[in-house]
């Protein structure tokens, strides 16, 4: 539960902070009458994404085991290059988006034709890419967990976020998103680590990939996977009581360039807060 709830809390601060800058720049500007093309652009946004992830879901149930096992692989390693280049996105424009959406605010609205249809694909297209990156998130969440716990977490992470969003535009409620989205950003590194060596099981249990086998050692007696405490670490970290060379190669492989990566030093402009706010 804790792994889709901390996923959608934070995608979905990411789309009200979105929404919130662009509506609180209109406010300011005067240019309130365009707020309906913005709920416009933020409905179509969310309807791509139910509609992405519904049919996903519904296709994959009529697959065979060998295919759906192949589904789920791919699904994962999707998921995995959209977490890993959302962490890295906005760990390098957190600083500047509420800049860069004010410009494209601008852009859209200083022609003289179709500003509504401009101001709502550039919202449909912000908010589109933080519904699609959960989308293919919680195929792989959903897929690699049983019961109703995953959902119920996605659930109540969205609800919070609208719930951070509506505070963030009408008080003057201010988060320190930059330090939220870099331990969020950490944490998501690791579960898609976790994500991937599960990728790499399911190519192998499709038949795709036979290459390092080797298992490497078996702690199925001490901490199972279907155990309390290793079910959980499974849903949440991917953990496996019985790795391969692969699975666990592909593991810290990742995590080791993820982690350099995301600690190395990114280049900030002078003067600029660390604060982000969308008032």
């Amino acid at each position: 539960m804790l792994v889709p709830f901390l996923i959608m809390l934070r995608e979905g601060i990411e789309a009200a902070l979105i929404v919130g800058i662009i509506a609180s720049y209109l406010k300011q500007t005067g240019r309130g009458q365009w707020m309906p093309a913005v709920w416009i652009g933020v409905f179509l946004a969310a309807a791509l994404a139910l509609l992405v992830g519904g049919g996903l879901e519904l296709v994959s149930a009529e697959f065979p085991q060998k295919q759906q096992e192949l589904f789920e692989g791919v699904i994962g390693l999707l998921a995995v290059g959209i977490l890993s280049s959302m962490v890295f996105w906005m760990r390098k424009v957190a600083r500047s988006i509420k800049h860069s959406l004010h410009v494209s605010l601008d852009h859209a609205l200083s022609g003289s034709k179709h500003q509504v249809t401009a101001l709502i694909a550039m919202v449909f297209f912000a908010v589109a890419r933080e519904g699609l990156e959960t989308v293919f998130f919680l195929l792989a969440v959903f897929q690699q967990s049983e019961g109703p716990a995953a959902p119920v977490g996605a659930l109540l992470g969205l609800v919070l976020a609208i719930i951070v969003g509506v505070l963030i535009y009408s008080t003057s409620m201010r988060l320190n998103l930059s330090k939220f989205f870099r331990w969020t950003g950490l944490f998501i590194l690791v579960v898609a680590a976790g994500i991937l060596a599960n990728s790499v099981q399911a190519l192998h249990e499709a038949g795709l990939w036979n290459h390092l086998q080797t298992v490497l050692f078996d702690i199925s007696a001490t901490l199972p996977m279907d155990g309390p405490l290793g079910s959980v670490l499974a849903g949440m970290f991917g953990y496996q009581d019985a790795p391969t060379v692969s699975t666990l190669g592909a593991w810290l492989l990742y995590l080791l360039v993820a982690l350099v990566l995301f600690f190395y030093p990114v280049a900030t402009p002078v003067k600029q807060s660390s604060r982000i706010s969308s008032q």
